[in-house]
């Protein structure tokens, strides 16, 4: 995988304790890496961290990334080879009650990682993460590419426009310079959903929970359409663009988008029902009633244009919407009904997730 590249290399990841986090940790386990991680709390309970027993596979630093002096002192000490900044405010309903936490975390955050590696100023290859909210979204239907306007009319999409004007700027003031050793490229996705995720206001996560205890879910936009995707897919993207920096592409400095196929799109009514039957539930509708109560603004419709990534990487998605939908279903199931291992199940999904993309032909799977 990944022609072996993170095998012995030690990798830091930012935001390990959170959703997507956790499993790329988990997946770099698997692949030999020494993972280091930064991570400011565990930011929910339950959480994926925590029951997978990862803090004892690695290195964790409890710290804030607000925090320059200590970013910079545990990257200047670590010299990772590797770096994923996932670390984020990532709820977009948090943004409107809390918008400095979300600015500071988020834009801040994002600057102090690229002084800290400034600084250093060691060999290493950054992935930084924003969103694909960073984008200026105006409905189209088309999905954004990576050249469309950035920015947004809430708080969170504009916290991470602004992050993505910040890593620009870093990196054609100080990495693209001659004497840089930093290799840095940006990564986005959205949507993602999975086994493990606890997280508020996300509606996998409310289902999980309702249907764990026995209750009907609540749902406030059923004709909201995303593109869904399950949170391996933009990680093997990431993965893969890391990959391409180490063995010298000429991809320093861009940005890329990773996102699911087009029949991918699913509203949140259809992903319900779908998501339900894992659930053995006979009837859609004691699985969930509609509010039709939305108390702020949330896009209906954001899909990216993945056409870079497929060009210059040869990345595409991997699973078909029916298999996110049971990959999701079933990590739930598992570890709400079942005794079985879920660091085990979690080992087995990355496996079968790899197996589908080697049979696709993918390059990232030699």
């Amino acid at each position: 995988m990944f022609h072996n590249i993170y095998n012995g290399k030690k990798v830091l990841v930012t935001g390990h304790t959170g959703f997507k986090g956790s499993w790329l940790t988990t997946w770099l386990i698997k692949l030999g890496a020494e993972v280091v991680g930064v991570s400011k709390d565990v930011p929910t309970t339950p959480s994926m961290f925590e029951e997978l027993g990862l803090k004892e596979q690695i290195r964790h630093y409890r710290e804030d990334i607000r925090n320059l002096e200590r970013v910079t002192e545990i990257i200047t000490s670590e010299k990772p080879e590797f770096v994923f900044h996932l670390a984020a405010q990532p709820i977009v309903s948090v943004s409107y009650s809390d918008p400095i936490e979300t600015i500071s975390s988020n834009v801040m955050g994002t600057a102090n990682i690229l002084e800290a590696l400034k600084i250093s100023n060691h060999e290493c290859v950054a992935v930084i993460i924003t969103s694909d909210k960073a984008y200026d979204n105006v409905e189209q239907v088309w999905g954004y590419k990576e050249d469309d306007k950035m920015g947004g009319k809430d708080i969170y999409s504009g916290s991470k426009g602004a992050a993505e004007l910040i890593i620009k700027s870093y990196y054609h003031s100080f990495f693209k310079q001659e004497g840089s050793k930093v290799k840095l490229a940006v990564g986005r996705a959205g949507n993602v959903i999975g086994g493990g995720d606890w997280a508020k206001d996300r509606i996998v996560v409310d289902c999980m929970l309702a249907w764990s205890e026995g209750d009907v879910v609540e749902i406030r936009a059923p004709k909201a359409t995303r593109p869904w995707q399950h949170v391996l897919e933009p990680l093997s993207g990431y993965l893969n663009l890391g990959q391409a920096l180490y063995e010298g592409a000429a991809l320093e400095g861009e940005g890329f988008n990773f996102g699911p196929r087009a029949e991918q799109n699913r509203t949140v009514e259809e992903l319900l029902v779908d998501l339900s039957r894992y659930w053995h539930f006979e009837h859609a509708a004691d699985a969930y009633k509609v509010t039709d109560n939305l108390p702020f603004h949330e896009a209906g419709l954001l899909k990216l244009n993945c056409d870079k990534a497929l060009f210059y990487l040869k990345w595409q998605a991997s699973l078909a919407y029916k298999d996110t939908i049971r990959f999701t279903g079933e990590w739930y199931y598992t570890y709400y009904r079942t005794q079985e291992d879920i660091f085990q199940k979690t080992l087995a999904q990355i496996e079968e997730y790899e197996d589908t993309a080697r049979q696709k032909g993918l390059l990232w799977t030699e």
